[in-house]
């Protein structure tokens, strides 16, 4: 604010006048002032839309679904979520490298026949979209180069699989299991003997194993038969042990492993 003094040119006196300088505003002030003129603008906009979709009985569009995931065979080959192993198909393989197919007199024991080769194939007849089982028909399964330690015997002639076909399913929960059953599952030994060739057959109508994407196995332990016929000499029950792998597709090119999703 500026004072000034003028003298009179009549009287002589002097007069002070103080001039008031223009009013300023704050350019902040006027800022914030804006912003909120427009926050209001937009609270309105949005509200009058609100109301025009509430008065015409429109609503927000939905978010879009997540797509579906693709569906998979409890059997594939090549990979795990691979290719489908078809319906068809024949599906083979013989014992892990380095372990053997066992026939024991006991569950815990060492006693009995033990088996350097053996294999099986299989025919499948279903392989649905999982979670579920696949099946199929064996329609071999060898055993081979065995020997025997229980007393008394000498030698092995043969032991062979009988009773074939079997069914099988492998199944995609927990483990994994694979259930092999017949009417009924024949196991047949023909050993030599101190007296003479003895034929021992032991049965079982079901037995229960698991598969294994880790070596793409197959493995049975400690499977039980029971003796149906031969001389005392013949042990009862017997318990059979294998693990086989790894599973192949045999149709395919390449004979690509099978996997269990």
């Amino acid at each position: 604010m500026r004072s000034f003094t003028s003298r009179s040119a009549t009287t002589g006196s002097t007069t002070s006048l103080t001039a008031t300088p223009r009013s300023t505003v704050s350019r902040s002030t006027v800022s914030r002032s804006a912003l909120s003129r427009s926050a209001s603008v937009a609270t309105a906009v949005t509200a009058a839309a609100t109301a025009a979709l509430l008065a015409t009985g429109a609503s927000a569009p939905a978010p879009a679904a997540a797509p579906a995931p693709a569906a998979v065979p409890v059997l594939t080959h090549g990979s795990a979520g691979g290719s489908a192993v078809a319906v068809g198909d024949v599906v083979s393989a013989s014992l892990v490298t380095g372990t053997k197919a066992t026939f024991y007199s006991s569950a815990t024991g060492t006693t009995g026949v033990s088996c350097s080769t053996s294999s099986f194939s299989a025919t499948v007849t279903s392989n649905p979209t999982a979670p579920g089982a696949a099946t199929g028909s064996i329609t071999s399964h060898t055993l081979g180069d065995c020997t025997s330690n229980v007393s008394g015997t000498t030698s092995v002639q043969s032991i062979t699989i009988e009773n074939l076909p079997y069914s099988m399913s492998v199944g995609d929960s927990a483990g994994k299991p694979v259930v092999i059953s017949g009417a009924p599952m024949q196991i047949t030994a023909r050993l030599n003997s101190w007296i003479g060739p003895i034929t021992c057959v032991y049965r079982a109508t079901s037995m229960s194993g698991s598969a294994d994407n880790q070596g793409n196995t197959i493995s049975f332990s400690n499977q039980q038969f029971t003796r149906s016929s031969g001389p005392s000499s013949c042990f009862s029950p017997g318990y059979f042990s294998a693990t086989y792998g790894p599973v192949r597709d045999m149709s395919q090119s390449g004979n690509p492993a099978v996997f269990v999703n």
